[in-house]
Order: structure tokens, then C-alpha cells, then sequence
């Protein structure tokens, strides 16, 4: 029988404008599961639902829609930035999205500053006077960079202000890690020279600074100046560990990315190279998901949309294996983003087709590594979940396992977090962390804490449903935190015998004891303890449902480690403001509120900007930046 579309869908399909725009295809629950673009919404949109169109991947949509949504733009160069913003945000199940979706880390240099510092960052502003390097493929990998850097042009990593005037530098100075300006040891020429070679440095020009250095090197050494020579040696070396992955692969000065894709076995991924000033800086791997159906330029196309809508830089030229769908709007959405012209370019033959199909066939060897990878991890997870399954003799799968634990440091800021596991892998976007109140003034008590922490999460879950039996229930207004609906498969709670009745009473109190099956872990000898068994399960040493259960717990407790230091500074931040004459909890929150309760900012800010904070007159400002120097 020919696919006919339901009656509310079909209703949509008829009242589609003609107008360029972007849709989304949401199903039962509210969740978008396609986003698309389209030149017109009513060809574009209607084509889903034509009985002629029989890929696996449309009949999958058509199965699962239940309302589409769409946006209305002035133009297809708009629809395409918008359609990448939107699959960055929602990752739809239907979309070709990085299986690592995370924002890469690049290094910044503060060049708007007179005293520029070198950090890493993951956010970035294309307007904010300051240069940015990368992408990298790690914080690790940016990490080793600064540290050979740093090494080869020591910088300024303090908060001070530099006028070349104080008594002492610190430590950094002393092992050469940095050069002193704040005692006038460099002077600021001298400080931005530095900061000048090491960024020539990491856009690729390193062969004349290495030049430069080299024969400064062989100076000092003819001058007898030997100390010198040897602090040059060690910049050089220092550099050249730096750049090690540096060559020369296109003519000088060229500046191109250069992108290809392998697949195999239903896996795809796509291979970067990062050339600037003819030689290649950076290769980074991309694995990609949702591609059944796909073809390579379609998931290309997908790809340089969601990469360069977050790229700080984009080159003057994207090598690419072959000719992309609706590539002069690529090309246009690309120069827009960049204020200059960029060309997509496929090369049939020369240097460019080489370096092409270099990436090419590094992405087939960065696949077979990563499908390695995957599938040992997968084993390791079904045969940990697995483990733990058997000894703890239940029925159902463990999909979903959730982990609480509480940290408090001598009965203060006290803090319980949530960490979920799905199929044996962390689902960050689903932690939580709580702030416990019911024991604010009668001092520490696991036992509370842990009793008010799962009181509240149960109640969410129950909450959650009344809504949605309720008569006037509407999926597209719900809640769309979806972690509160789901009943984990596993509760585990750290702690022993004493922890796990806590679970029960809670459990038993919200009708869910015969729904959740709940454990205690106790860290002494990685105890589980079940309710109504006296004696403890061990899980076999060394075995990968003992790792799971250490990784899990582990989690829990560096989450709620990590919230509660962050409390416990917050709490010191408000009360260094309670020593300030005329600052009180309504001027103390005022203030916190305005530098998002960061004491540093306030101590650092002008009184101009003191006084903008609602109550805060000239006199309370001035006493603020004498009380908190």
C-alpha cells in the first residue's frame, strides 16, 4: 500500500509557504528529529511525504513525525546558518552530526592587552581584537603546545598590573618561564617582539624565527656568552618539539583547509588538515554519525556548515574530494562568515589533488583505529553490564544505571550529585547536581542529605507523569528536560547497609520499589549491598563489571567533589563582601548577581562600574575597593 500521510500532517503539508526557511520534524515526545533547510519550504517539506520517496532514512521520519515546525528566512544563506546552529544544539537522531560534539580547543593570545597572555580556551569572539589558533583535537594536545611555547617565549600567566615597577617577580621568572616585565627586567617592545614570534610560530612561519634564533645561538656561543647559547639551544629545541608535525605541503604561503572522508561499514569519517602558510599545522580526525543514506558530499556539505558555524578562522580556500550539493550557496554562506571570498575547490590533478587524497587516505586509517577503538569499548561495556546483570540477578538490561553521592567538608555546603550511565557510557548532559537545604542548620547528615536528594529526583519523575496524563497535556509545551521521565535500571547509591535503607524508604514512599531495583557500594572493598540480603555481593577482581561499578561510583563522587568546591568558594566570596561596611545580603546578592559571583571581577572592577550595580552609591563603591584588596 502506498505511504499516505496522516490527516494533522497532511493539514501542514497543504498550508506550507512558499519562502526559503528551515524545518524541523518533532515527533510524539516533542523531540525535533530532523532539521533542514530548504530554498522553498513547500517542495522541500512535501517531497518527505511523496510515496515515491522510499530511502530508508525518509521512511524512518515519516514513521516517527508527529508535528513539523518551521522558521521563515529572508533567504537560503540565512536557512543555512540557522539549519547549523539548530543541529549544533539539538543533535537530531536524523541529522549527520560529529559523534564528539564537544567545542574544540584553541589557544587564545590576548593581543587587545598591552602585556598579551597565552591561554587555552574553548569559546571564541571573531570581534574581540584578540588571535586565536586552532582548532586542536584536544585540551591535552593544546596543553603541550603551551608548554613547548612557553618554554621557547616565556609569557605572563599572573593577574598583575605591569609597570615595570614592583619589588619582586615570581617564580616563573626565576626558572625562566617568564621575562620579568612586571619588574622591568623586558620591557614592553621587547615583551610584544616575544609575543609576535611565538604567534609566527603557531600560524606555521617557524623557519625564520629558527633561523633568527640559530644565528643568535652561534653568536653568543663566539662571544663566550655561553649561558645565552645554551638558553637559545633550549628555545630552539623547544620549538622544534612544537612543531615537530610541521611541513611544507603546498607553496608558501598558501593558507587552505583541506577536508576528505572515508567509509566503511556503515561508519564515516571526515579528515582536516590545517595548512597555513604552505605548511600543514594540524590534522584533526572527525567521526560522524546519523550517515545511513548519506552520500560523501552530502556529508561533507553537512560538515562545513556545523564545523566553520563555530570556526574562529576560515581560509581562502577549502580543498574538498568532489563537487558539493548547492555549492555556490556554500561558497556565499562561507564568505559572508569570513568578510572575503572563499572558494570550495575540487583539484583533478597537481599538489592540491595530492593533498587531497593524502587526507583522503588518512581518514581510512583514523577510521580503522576508531572502529578498534569502538568496538573494543563496546565489548567492555555489554560485558560489564552484562556482570552485573547476573550477580545482581536481574531481569532487564541495564540501559540506564544513575549513581548518587553526597560531599560536604565539616558539615558546610553540603552537596549531592547524579551521574547517569547509558549502556555503560557517561551521559554527561544528564548530571545533576543539588544543593541540600533540609540540613542547613542542624549540621552534617549523609543519611539526610541522600534522603532529600532522592525524594527530589523521585518526585520529578512522578510530577512528570500526572503531567502527561493529564487531560490537557500538550507535548510541544512540556518540559524538555527529558532525564526526569526516565526510571533508571540501576540505582546506586555510595554508601553501605545505611545508605540503601535511606533508597528503600525513599523508593517504597513513591511507589517505585518494585520498579527500581536499588544497591549500596561501600568503597572499603567495593561492597554491593542489596536490600534484603544480609551478606554482600564481590564482583570478581579485575573484571570489567567491577571497573564499571569503580567508574561509575568514581564519577559520582569527582562530580560532587567539584560542586561542592564551587560552592564552598562561593560561599567565602559572600562572606569577604559581609566584611565590607554598608554591603548587606540585599547589596551582597546585587553585587554577586551583577559579576556572576566572581570575586575577582568585582575586586578588579572601576568604580564606574561599582556604581552600576543597583544600590550601590560612590561612597559604597570606594569602601568596596578599600576592603578587598
Amino acid at each position: 500500500m502506498a505511504y499516505q500521510a496522516p490527516e494533522h500532517i497532511q493539514q501542514i503539508l497543504n498550508n506550507l509557504p512558499n519562502s526559503p526557511g528551515v524545518y524541523q520534524m518533532i515527533d510524539k515526545n516533542g523531540k525535533i528529529i530532523y532539521i533542514g533547510k530548504a530554498k522553498v519550504l513547500r517542495h522541500r517539506v512535501r517531497s518527505y511525504f511523496q510515496p515515491a520517496n522510499i530511502e530508508r532514512k525518509v521512511e524512518r521520519i515519516r514513521r516517527n513525525v508527529a508535528d513539523i515546525e518551521i522558521i521563515v528566512l529572508e533567504n537560503e544563506l540565512m536557512a543555512l546558518t540557522v539549519e547549523a546552529q539548530l543541529i549544533r544544539t539539538h543533535k537530531p537522531r536524523y541529522n549527520v552530526v560529529w559523534k564528539d560534539d564537544k567545542r574544540y580547543p584553541y589557544i587564545l593570545v590576548h593581543t587587545s592587552d598591552d602585556f598579551p597572555k597565552v591561554e587555552m580556551t574553548r569559546q571564541h569572539d571573531r570581534f574581540d581584537n584578540n588571535r586565536y589558533f586552532g582548532p586542536y583535537s584536544s585540551g591535552w594536545a593544546v596543553r603541550n603546545t603551551l608548554d613547548a611555547m612557553r618554554k621557547a617565549f616565556p609569557y605572563l600567566t599572573c593577574d598583575r598590573d605591569i609597570d615595570g615597577n614592583d619589588e619582586r617577580a615570581c617564580l616563573y621568572y626565576d626558572i625562566k618561564l617568564c621575562g620579568g616585565p612586571c619588574i622591568g627586567a623586558q620591557s614592553k617592545e621587547e615583551y610584544r617582539e616575544n609575543i609576535n614570534n611565538l604567534m609566527s610560530v603557531l600560524e606555521g612561519k617557524s623557519k625564520p624565527i629558527l633561523d633568527m634564533m640559530n644565528e643568535q645561538m652561534e653568536d653568543a656561543a663566539a662571544n663566550l656568552d655561553f649561558e645565552r647559547a645554551a638558553m637559545l639551544r633550549d628555545r630552539i629545541r623547544a620549538i622544534e618539539r612544537a612543531t615537530r608535525l610541521h611541513y611544507q605541503v603546498a607553496q608558501i604561503g598558501a593558507d587552505q583547509d583541506v577536508i576528505n572522508i572515508a567509509q566503511q561499514e556503515g561508519d564515516a569519517l571526515i579528515q582536516l588538515f590545517i595548512v597555513r602558510s604552505g605548511n600543514l599545522i594540524s590534522s584533526e580526525s572527525f567521526p560522524l554519525m546519523n550517515t545511513e543514506d548519506e552520500t560523501p558530499a552530502e556529508m561533507i556539505a553537512s560538515f562545513i556548515t556545523q564545523f566553520y558555524e563555530g570556526a574562529y578562522e576560515i581560509p581562502p580556500e577549502i580543498l574538498v574530494p568532489m563537487d558539493l550539493p548547492e555549492q555556490n550557496i556554500l561558497e556565499q554562506w562561507l564568505q559572508e562568515r569570513r568578510g572575503k571570498k572563499v572558494e570550495l575547490t575540487a583539484p583533478q590533478r597537481g599538489d592540491k589533488r595530492r593533498l587531497v587524497k593524502q587526507a583522503g587516505d588518512t581518514a581510512l586509517e583514523q577510521l580503522n583505529i576508531y572502529q578498534a577503538q569502538w568496538e573494543q569499548d563496546t565489548h567492555k561495556q555489554e560485558s560489564g553490564i552484562a556482570q552485573i546483570q547476573t550477580a545482581l540477578h536481574l531481569e532487564n538490561p541495564l540501559n540506564r544505571i544513575e549513581c548518587y553521592d553526597i560531599s560536604t567538608m565539616h558539615g558546610t555546603a553540603t552537596v549531592a550529585s547524579r551521574v547517569v550511565f547509558v549502556q555503560g557510557v557517561p551521559a554527561k548532559n544528564e548530571y545533576r547536581r543539588y544543593n541540600i537545604n533540609t540540613i542547613a542548620h542542624e549540621g552534617s547528615d549523609d543519611y539526610q542529605s541522600m534522603r532529600e536528594v532522592l525524594t527530589r529526583r523521585f518526585r520529578r519523575y512522578i510530577e512528570a507523569v500526572e503531567r502527561e496524563n493529564a487531560e490537557d497535556y500538550n507535548p510541544g509545551k512540556k518540559d524538555k528536560d527529558e532525564t526526569w521521565r526516565l526510571l533508571p535500571d540501576l540505582l546506586i547509591v555510595d554508601g553501605g547497609k545505611g545508605q540503601l535503607g535511606i533508597a528503600v524508604e525513599v523508593l517504597e514512599g513513591c511507589g517505585l520499589l518494585e520498579h527500581v531495583p536499588v544497591v549500596g557500594l561501600a568503597k572499603k572493598r567495593e561492597e554491593i549491598f542489596v536490600p534484603g540480603q544480609s551478606r554482600s555481593i564481590l564482583l570478581e577482581r579485575n573484571s570489567e563489571g567491577l571497573y564499571l561499578i569503580q567508574r561509575i561510583r568514581d564519577e559520582a563522587h569527582r562530580f560532587a567533589i567539584s560542586g561542592h568546591r564551587a560552592r564552598r568558594a562561593k560561599k567565602g566570596l559572600a562572606s569577604r563582601l559581609d566584611s565590607v561596611p554598608g554591603i548587606g545580603p540585599a547589596k551582597r546578592k546585587a553585587l554577586l548577581t551583577f559579576f556572576n559571583n566572581d570575586i575577582d571581577a568585582i575586586m578588579n572592577a572601576s568604580l564606574e562600574d561599582l556604581m552600576k550595580v543597583p544600590g550601590i552609591s560612590e561612597r559604597i563603591a570606594e569602601q568596596i575597593k578599600a576592603s578587598l584588596v
